[in-house]
């Protein structure tokens, strides 16, 4: 398990959720639409990890 992919990802998602706030906030719908994009980014870089954590438990 990479620490720091995770790390990158959880701070990817909490981006992304800044982002989609302020565009609630301010009624843009690019800032809404990016921060929801940087949300699923954060998604598939925790899937990643997971899979390389299976991956490495079942070759221990």
């Amino acid at each position: 398990m990479s620490l720091e992919e995770r790390a990158k990802a959880t701070g990817k998602n909490i981006e992304g959720k800044a982002q989609e706030a302020l565009g609630n906030v301010t009624g843009d719908p690019k800032d809404k639409a990016e921060g929801k994009a940087k949300q699923a980014e954060s998604e598939v870089r925790h899937s990643v990890e997971d899979v390389k954590d299976n991956v490495k438990q079942k070759l221990d």
